[in-house]
């Protein structure tokens, strides 16, 4: 397990991609479109957004990549760099929500021996399809595709799932020649994963992959769906300012890998969230508004919280605590002091331990270990904090002694985690990126 850093994607990453493409479709390298999109984090805003919260997120030079060209005609075939399976399909068929074709009996037959996730892999493509296809839009041109994930990378906790739907859904809007803004594709990858996977999760991960740029923290408030970019005083839209040299990412991997459509901690938490804010709207006379914590004044709850259950109470509380640290966060982060935006990550990352309760003993000692790391500004988990990674501010000069420390205490701690033979590398140092977009043939 080690340490990697770099920039993303090089070219020979772009080459490599067109090549496979070319050799799948039979067509020109140069005639292979490219879909980067990004995974991103979260510093500040963590598991809000299904209230309604204000969030902030940035992503980084990790994440998909989707080569592709247009088919001659509706078929969609794909082949995959983690899945040995093919996956075949037409882009004008009719595709319904999970939940609907197993009611309905449609779901794929599999070989009994094959992993349910090696079958199951084409779903983000079928569920793109389904996105676009429930907004009216007329689909007739497939592709020949391959999709890959950055090397070395255990995508666990880095919104791996949008990315995957953001990819299809720039690629078949590519080929089918669709105008289509970021803030609707917001709402297309939104159908993916709520209606079409099953998934309660918010529009945070879209969101941050479709509309961040270089150096910036995106934020967004998920209730009005309006977001904007908050630019760092010593980086305006160049590369090269003295914020965007003084920190990296550090993203710390635990070995723990599941689904989050199969672990019902997620959801369950969700569920908390709304019981709490139904019980505090009725005590406020507002039962009638949606119940999501976004509804509730700060005031209500601290009126009101004695009325809640302990587990409901320490939900809420996470709710307008994290909400509060957001906004904390922006004016930090506006006026370059990274000492206080970390702190306020590190405190975010003990509320979700203390109050929202995710998070299990392997990732809470690798947020430990990552506290004690040289030069780390602040530090929390990554994703819904269910499996996967910790992320971390850190202080530049200092990012491979903190990635190596990283390495060899947790693998003290969790050695069999550690030595995971599906982790890939164990802590990755990486800089913050553009949102997503398709490449012609020229490197961008």
């Amino acid at each position: 397990m080690g340490v990697v850093s770099g920039h993303w994607p090089s070219e020979s990453e772009l080459d490599k991609i067109r090549k496979k493409v070319a050799e799948l479709s039979g067509r020109d390298a140069q005639e292979v479109r490219v879909v980067v999109s990004p995974y991103r984090i979260c510093p500040l805003g963590a598991h809000i957004d299904h209230q309604g919260g204000a969030v902030s997120a940035m992503t980084i030079n990790k994440g998909i990549l989707l080569g592709f060209v247009p088919s001659d005609d509706t078929q969609v075939t794909l082949q995959s760099g983690q899945f040995e399976r093919e996956v075949r399909l037409r882009i004008d068929e009719v595709q319904l929500p999970k939940h609907m074709s197993e009611t309905n009996g449609l779901t794929e037959q599999m070989d009994s021996s094959t992993p349910q996730e090696e079958c199951k892999w084409g779903n983000y493509a079928r569920g793109a399809i389904y996105a676009l296809q429930s907004k009216g839009n007329h689909l007739k041109t497939g592709i020949t595709g391959f999709i890959c994930g950055s090397e070395g990378l255990d995508s666990s906790g880095l919104s791996s799932s949008a990315a995957v739907g953001i990819a299809y859904l720039l690629a078949f809007e590519s080929a089918n020649g669709l105008v289509v803004s970021p803030t609707e594709n917001i709402e297309y990858d939104r159908l993916i994963e709520n209606e079409y996977l099953g998934l309660k999760n918010g529009i945070l991960d879209q969101s941050a992959i479709l509309l961040s740029s270089y150096g910036c923290l995106t934020f967004m408030n998920c209730k009005t769906i309006k977001h904007k970019l908050i630019h760092p005083p010593t980086v305006q839209n160049n590369h090269e300012g003295e914020l965007g040299n003084a920190y990296k990412i550090l993203l710390a991997f635990s070995g723990l890998k599941q689904a989050l459509t199969t672990n019902p901690g997620y959801n369950r938490r969700v569920a908390e969230c709304q019981e709490a804010a139904k019980i505090l709207l009725q005590a406020s006379g507002d039962e009638e508004m949606e119940p999501v914590l976004s509804n509730v004044k700060p005031e209500v709850f601290e009126a009101h919280k004695s009325k809640l259950e302990v587990n409901l109470a320490k939900r809420a509380k996470h709710y307008f605590s994290e909400n509060e640290r957001v906004m904390k966060g922006l004016e930090a982060w506006a006026s370059g002091n990274l000492k206080e935006f970390g702190e306020l990550i590190t405190a975010s990352g003990l509320s979700s331990i203390q109050n929202y309760e995710c998070g299990c003993e392997p990732l809470v000692q690798l947020y430990q270990v990552l506290l004690k790391a040289p030069g780390v500004l602040g530090t929390r988990f990554s994703g819904a904090g269910f499996r996967g990674c910790c992320i971390a501010f850190v202080e530049a000069d200092k990012a491979e002694e903190a990635a190596t420390f990283v390495v060899n205490e947790y693998s003290k701690l969790q050695p069999e985690l550690a030595s995971h033979p599906n982790q890939g590398s164990a802590v990755l140092i990486c800089d913050a990126s553009d949102s997503a977009r398709v490449i012609s043939n020229t490197f961008s």
